[in-house]
């Protein structure tokens, strides 16, 4: 499995993307970075779409790539796979001919853009070649987590999330987990107000890992804290811990 790193801040300065995470050119987890890096044919070849949360930052990008797509006149459709309660937030004040065209609907219903999927929690669907579950997480608005395996590979994304629970029985011994850690430990109360986590808030939730994985990839750093954060990371030696940076390119 190949893991592309498009976005991975937890906000929006110049050389800070929001996340996205592309596995082996073709299926993404989330997408609040897609167009601003991706060439034309890179996109094309986008065709699954999983989303943990509706966050402007973990979808901002989908619109964009339907408009292309329209734009070039390609007849395929991208399936976006999420939880009922996103796929309704992002009909009702995305996709809902306001705030942009409803692309489930264009060119035709018969040949849409994109095809909203629902998921049920911790049920596996397999997808081109992947095993895909869903696990809920906490933060501030309905978001799951998503394990993923593929050619023997077992990857886990936690999107957002503050203290949790059910996501790290999914994560014992996997290849990578990507998790965040959106905030510097002297903003504790922030990050628990807002449902994220921080270096030290991390440490007692990898506690709750039978076996701790492989690779251990820190997400959704806030760019203005992004030093503090790297120097938290790394003072928790912990092995196959690492802070993403964009455009990181990682195999397993």
């Amino acid at each position: 499995m190949k893991l592309r790193v498009l976005g991975c801040a937890g906000a929006e300065l110049p050389d800070f993307r929001p996340p996205a995470f592309l596995l082996d050119d073709q299926l993404l987890l989330d997408a609040g970075t897609i167009g601003s890096v991706l060439s034309e044919e890179e996109q094309w070849k986008i065709r699954t779409i999983f989303i943990t949360h509706s966050h402007l930052d973990h979808i901002r990008s989908l619109p964009a790539l339907t408009d292309n797509i329209v734009i070039k006149n390609l007849l395929h459709s991208v399936s976006v796979y999420s939880t009922g309660e996103v796929i309704a937030a992002m009909q009702n004040h995305l996709f809902n001919n306001v705030i942009w065209p409803d692309f489930t609907r264009i060119p035709s219903l018969e040949n849409p853009v994109i095809t909203f999927k629902t998921v049920t929690p911790y049920q596996e669907y397999n997808v081109n070649g992947y095993s895909v579950t869903a696990i809920p997480v906490n933060h501030t608005v309905p978001t799951v987590g998503y394990q993923v395996k593929s050619g023997g590979s077992t990857l886990v994304y936690t999107g957002d999330t503050g203290p949790t629970e059910e996501i790290w029985a999914y994560c014992s011994g996997v290849d990578a987990l990507i998790v965040e850690v959106s905030f510097p430990n002297s903003m504790k109360d922030l990050a628990q107000l807002t449902k994220h986590l921080t270096a030290s808030m991390l440490v007692e939730e990898l506690a709750k890992i039978a076996v701790l994985p492989r690779r251990i990839l820190i997400t959704h750093p806030k760019p203005q804290y992004y030093g503090r954060i790297h120097d938290e990371i790394g003072a928790l030696a912990i092995d196959g811990v690492k802070l993403l940076c964009d455009g990181a390119v990682y195999e397993f």
